[in-house]
């Protein structure tokens, strides 16, 4: 099996290295030519908190695919959300009939996938780990295989038996759960996305300390209820993700609570940075569309409104069009209307 990880920044970088690491035949593409030439040089380098591991591996630049000859079985998508259409395009004609891709990416890029290559083509994923990467060739990786969580789910009857193949894949770099329900997998995953990301880096503050500024927990959570009315409204359902049982499924807020605490006790320490923040220190855009704005515009269509997660898609649009500097004293932005929502 021939297998490419497009997009090989904080997460893919460390996903590849480990089924790398287990024998399998991987290929890096990436669009960050100083990041391929340090992977070339020396490998790609995973700092762990317990180890640091050096895996060598074939990588390649964006420009040099339309050079490449072999077909990949199964592709693994870690390109932002914003980005997955034109990364689908790019690898389309290096798969097979039946390769798979996989994107294991924020927000509900699995339709993305879909329309490009095909439902058939097509593995929904959710992710859950905490990396950064401020160098070339190097990815700090924060959750270990050994503390990952990966969920695979088919959206077509043509993979529903192949999807296991998928997990075992993925199985080298934490604990996949195959879901029946992969749309509502994801959106659960949404939920506690909106709650963190942006809110977060709008205080230019690690995770757990933005939780702990007064008044900000609660606004995150507001985030992350109005996210569990739009995956419903959508369609999908309130279901159990990271393991957890089915206790509060049928109370959405509570549901939606529980989720973020498990984020915060589990998969965070006291210096992760969410990848917004990551991405608005690199000068680049944010997912603030895909997933706050997911949230608005889900709700909208059904004539109701999201107004804690209208005031971050406001915001960051201030950010990003550098009228606004992320800062602590932002909370008084986000604070101010609560009393009227």
């Amino acid at each position: 099996m021939k297998i490419a990880v497009l997009g090989t920044g904080a997460n893919g970088a460390g996903v590849g290295a480990d089924m790398a690491r287990a024998g399998l035949d991987v290929t890096f593409i990436e669009q960050w030519p100083p990041h391929v030439d340090a992977i070339r040089e020396r490998g790609i380098e995973v700092r762990m908190p317990n180890r640091t591991e050096i895996t060598k591996v074939p990588a390649y630049q964006l420009c040099e695919v339309a050079t490449l000859h072999d077909r990949f079985d199964l592709v693994f998508l870690g390109v932002k959300a914003y980005d997955t259409r034109w990364a689908c395009e790019l690898i389309k004609p290096l798969l097979n009939p039946d390769s798979l891709v996989v994107g294991l990416q924020n927000g509900m890029s699995v339709d993305d996938i879909a329309d490009v290559v095909g439902p058939e083509r097509t593995i929904g994923a959710v992710i859950e780990m905490a990396s950064n990467m401020w160098e070339p060739g190097i990815t700090n990786r924060q959750n270990p295989p050994e503390e990952a969580w990966f969920a695979v789910g088919s959206i077509h009857p043509a993979t529903a038996d192949r999807v296991h193949e998928v997990a075992a894949v993925l199985g080298h770099a934490g604990t996949v759960e195959v879901s029946d329900d992969i749309r509502s997998s994801k959106w659960m995953k949404l939920v506690v996305n909106a709650a963190e990301l942006v809110p977060s880096a709008l205080l230019n503050l690690e995770l757990n300390t933005a939780a702990e500024v007064p008044g900000m927990y609660d606004f995150m959570l507001e985030c992350g209820k109005e996210a569990v009315r739009a995956a419903t409204a959508s369609g999908s359902r309130v279901r159990p993700i990271f393991g957890m049982g089915d206790e509060n499924v049928g109370d959405p807020d509570a549901f939606a609570e529980q989720l973020f605490h498990i984020v915060l006790t589990q998969y965070s320490l006291p210096d992760t940075k969410t990848t917004s923040l990551q991405d608005w220190l690199k000068g680049r855009r944010s997912e603030v569309a895909e997933i706050n704005g997911r949230v608005v515009e889900e709700l909208a269509a059904v004539g109701a409104e999201a107004p804690y997660n209208a005031l971050v898609v406001e915001l960051a649009a201030r950010v990003e069009a550098g009228e606004l500097r992320p800062a602590p004293e932002n909370i008084e932005l986000l604070l101010a209307p609560a009393t009227t929502v």
